[in-house]
């Protein structure tokens, strides 16, 4: 959950659902669900927007044990994470959470105010306020989804005995609270209001840590979990509206930015359909909760790299392999990938660009001062089922100060860890979360669809 300082956007988040009183899904989606995004105060440098990054690593690393609204970047203001305003209860109170498909917890702030009136509209759920509101019972099986204190405080002998989470990260942070229900309403593309009852999340009574309260966290009051688990927020409405979901970020740097969506459910025009192509979503049974791609090669500017394919693959350790994550801003590869496509971009630069002074924690940077339009290396990975993902070079080269572009791509230990697409390098795709199916689809086509 990073930004970084050239690229400090939040998006408005559309999800796209079928109509629940249809049983049949449409061939196309006319009619969607809406979830603003709000934006966010940027970080200070490039150099701290690193450091998150590099902390939301070890994050995702320590977790191993028909919807549609528009996605409006907010480059001058916001972050590099998706923030969506998610109306809860009855009468629905609304909520700031990050999107993030690298966990699988829905959960926010929560109060437990008996007099809430000092208190300011959204700063936290006010479960008092809702007619709608229910905790799990500790002993209900939903309980056991969810990490629990340790000793459980359950009381099976009380009729009030709430299902209690506790949501440790690596670095001490903390979520903990009681495992609830409720109902959430969203706004369709027509007008009118859908209510879905029942939406599982974890209501937060205590949150402490950098990692959900410091600047990384932006000032939101929970996560959207959108990963692979039963009670991520894409598998409680897959259940719901066809099991698969899509998104589509659209240039950031854009002036006014460009509407884009996350959709859950539905489907798409057959023109849009067609230049899909589609990769395997691996599965880590060491850590279900992410989506993995399987990378068979890396060139640049088409030539391929000599890059062992061992490099990539996934070892029965749980180690290696590569994730789609939204909550990272930059990609990370394995270091005896980055080096080589390293190497490769300062040779194709050398006589294209004038060196600039490094920005701390860049490896490369260019000084493209003069340049109306800068010629900058092509990168593309060649995928498991021989789909080619070519993000265009403003997907990996940012700018750090003025008329200094940098690498936007970090290392990672291939032997300890994972890598990572980051939400920078999916700018301009739609891609497709095809669950039934287990394949990601991905296109340069479909994302400016109303």
């Amino acid at each position: 959950m990073v930004s970084l300082l050239s690229f400090f956007f939040v998006f408005f988040v559309f999800f796209t659902f079928t109509n629940p009183c249809n049983s049949q899904q449409p061939t196309t989606t006319k009619d969607y669900l809406q979830l603003p995004l709000l934006h966010k105060k940027p970080f200070s440098s490039p150099s701290q927007a690193l450091s998150h990054d590099t902390h939301r690593l070890s994050l995702l690393h320590a977790r191993r044990h028909d919807i549609k609204s528009p996605v409006v970047s907010g480059a001058s203001t916001g972050s590099g994470q998706y923030f969506v305003d998610l109306r809860l209860g009855t009468p629905p109170q609304s909520l700031l959470l990050v999107a993030d498909t690298g966990s699988d917890l829905v959960w926010l702030t929560c109060s437990a105010c008996t007099n809430c009136s000092n208190r300011d509209p959204g700063s936290a759920f006010l479960a008092r306020h809702s007619s709608t509101f229910s905790p799990y019972h500790c002993y209900d099986s939903a309980c056991t989804l969810v990490p629990q204190p340790d000793p459980s405080p359950c009381n099976r002998t009380r009729l009030h005995s709430p299902c209690r989470y506790e949501y440790t990260y690596s670095d001490g942070s903390l979520t903990a609270g009681f495992f609830s229900r409720e109902t959430t309403t969203l706004k369709t593309s027509s007008g009118r209001e859908t209510q879905l009852p029942n939406l599982s999340f974890g209501c937060g009574f205590r949150v402490s840590g950098p990692s959900v309260t410091g600047p990384s966290f932006n000032g939101a009051h929970g996560v959207m979990g959108l990963g692979r688990g039963p009670i991520s927020f894409a598998s409680q409405l897959g259940r719901r509206f066809g099991n698969k979901f899509s998104y589509c970020l659209m240039d950031y740097t854009l002036s006014p930015p460009p509407t884009s969506y996350l959709r859950i459910g539905g489907g798409f025009p057959h023109d849009v359909v067609s230049k899909i192509r589609f990769t395997p979503l691996l599965v880590n049974p060491l850590s279900p909760t992410f989506y993995y791609i399987g990378i068979k090669s890396a060139s640049v500017n088409g030539v391929k790299l000599p890059i062992h394919p061992s490099v990539w693959s996934l070892d029965q350790s749980g180690d290696g392999g590569t994730v789609i994550d939204s909550g990272t801003t930059l990609t990370i590869l394995p270091k005896p990938a980055y080096r080589l496509i390293l190497a490769a971009f300062k040779r194709s630069l050398r006589h294209l660009a004038k060196p600039a002074e490094p920005t701390r924690g860049f490896d490369l940077c260019i000084n493209v001062s003069g340049v109306a339009r800068p010629s900058l290396p092509r990168l593309s990975f060649r995928l498991v089922g021989n789909a080619l993902f070519a993000p265009p070079p403003s997907s990996y080269f940012i700018d750090t100060a003025e008329q200094v572009k940098c690498l936007a791509i970090q290392p990672v230990d291939s032997g300890s860890g994972f890598g990572v697409i980051g939400n920078l390098m999916q700018q301009g795709f739609l891609f497709e979360f095809d669950r039934d199916k287990s394949r990601l689809g991905f296109s340069r086509h479909g994302c400016a669809r109303p």
